[in-house]
């Protein structure tokens, strides 16, 4: 799988690359958001991972042109550490971050963790069921579409994986950490916020009103569930 590394520092890119191909991952360089945009119209990319701030174009920017045509899963390199920056990032369309500096291993968990997500989106034939229905809210998991009142929504992996999540279980209600847990495939600590942008997000595109949701509720102090029509 081919695995786009941007950031301005080539030290951190370099070694980025070197845990990395030792995965078996082909690794594509990239040192400002304009020359990944560039890389991502001539190549085949499964996963990103993007610094947010580089010269010429930051990750930010790029995610957000990146997002119009593409729902390939991107990890944010921050070296900050402040929670506003990790919103800002997920609300853009990030699927996960990892805060500077890193612990290699943790990435490359990550990075397993988001292809597996990346390259299931609809795979598992669950009791020769692959379309699910609940109200206007249609999934096509064969063919990987996702469809309101007819009309086809784009949803990153992670959105995907959420929602799939819930439909597969109508009204019941999940935890902040559960959703977590069964999502990114690993213990939740501190999680309520990458989840709840992600919930908000999924409402923008699925709500009518996402302030006041038909579908996908909070319980609140106890999780999120989707209603079942």
């Amino acid at each position: 799988m081919n695995i786009l590394v941007c950031d301005d520092d080539k030290e951190i890119v370099e070694a980025i690359t070197i845990y990395l191909k030792q995965e078996g991952y082909t690794i594509i360089p990239a040192y400002n958001g304009r020359q990944a945009l560039d890389i991502l119209e001539k190549t085949e990319i499964h996963l990103i991972i993007l610094d947010i701030m580089m010269p010429e174009m930051d990750g930010m920017h790029a995610l957000y042109e990146l997002r119009e045509t593409s729902s390939i899963p991107v990890i944010l390199l921050s070296a900050k550490s402040e929670d506003m920056d990790k919103i800002l990032g997920l609300n853009v369309g990030a699927d996960d971050y990892v805060t500077k500096p890193f612990n290699p291993l943790e990435l490359v968990a990550r990075v397993k963790s988001q292809l597996r997500r990346y390259t299931s989106l609809g795979g598992i034939d669950k009791e020769n069921d692959n379309i699910l229905v609940n109200g206007a809210l249609e999934m096509d998991r064969e063919k990987k579409l996702f469809k309101v009142d007819g009309e086809p929504i784009k949803l990153t992996p992670t959105e995907y994986n959420i929602l799939e999540l819930l439909m597969e279980n109508p009204g019941k209600v999940f935890s902040s950490a559960e959703i977590y847990e069964k999502i990114w495939g690993e213990d939740a600590y501190a999680t309520d916020n990458i989840v709840s942008v992600h919930i908000r997000r999924i409402r923008e595109k699925i709500e009518i009103n996402p302030k006041n949701p038909d579908y996908l509720k909070v319980m609140w102090g106890v999780g999120y569930h989707l209603e079942k029509k």
